[in-house]
């Protein structure tokens, strides 16, 4: 069966992040669990192919839990690679700047709201900025282990992922400390396309 997930390359070099992410960090985070993800996704369409042409009784629930976990850590961390950059922090521009302070009230209580939702995620997962066109608002959400707590209908703008495998070799157990440092890589671009795109 072809691959249907392959690993993305990074649009920077592992050097690039540091002082706030590590080579030693990145190159673990990307090459080890992001890839384990595509690995787990082929896998898992794989064992459905097989079991359609076989005709074997597989357990459906746990598959398919089992693929939309893999498939959510290979969508995420392709968002979150891209949503970070050498050259990014500030402070967003445009017209999400202007989302921004319509729905929260200004820039600081965005980051505050997305500070804390990061810091609260419990257990493994990921804090994001989402909007949704349907109702025409912007919202920050937690996602438990890729897949759990999604928000149907809302496209992710920006993410940070609060897996200890993110941070633990720079920040050991400080889950604040890699937050704050995230805030001065934030590819505001990035998220600012998306934005007009999912908005237009």
């Amino acid at each position: 069966m072809t691959e249907i997930y392959t690993l993305p390359d990074l649009p920077y070099g592992y050097k690039d992040l540091e002082p706030h992410i590590s080579e030693e960090q990145l190159k673990i985070h990307h090459q080890k669990h992001h890839l384990g993800y595509v690995k787990g996704a082929n896998a898992t369409f794989a064992k459905l192919e097989e079991a359609r042409q076989s005709g074997a009784d597989i357990d459906m629930k746990s598959t398919l839990k089992e693929l939309s976990f893999h498939i959510g850590g290979y969508i995420l961390h392709d968002i979150f690679w891209q949503g970070v950059s050498p050259s990014g922090g500030g402070e967003p521009g445009g017209e999400l700047a202007e989302k921004i302070k319509q729905d929260f009230g200004g820039y600081e209580n965005f980051r505050n709201e997305f500070t804390k939702a990061a810091s609260s995620v419990e257990g493994s997962g990921w804090a994001v900025l989402g909007f949704c066109k349907k109702v025409d608002r912007l919202a920050v959400m937690q996602i438990e282990k890729h897949n759990v707590n999604v928000f149907p209908l809302w496209k992710i703008l920006m993410c940070v992922d609060v897996w200890e495998h993110a941070y633990y070799l720079d920040y050991k157990n400080e889950r604040g400390k890699f937050i704050e440092a995230f805030w001065n890589l934030v590819n505001w671009s990035y998220v600012g396309e998306r934005f007009d795109k999912y908005s237009a």
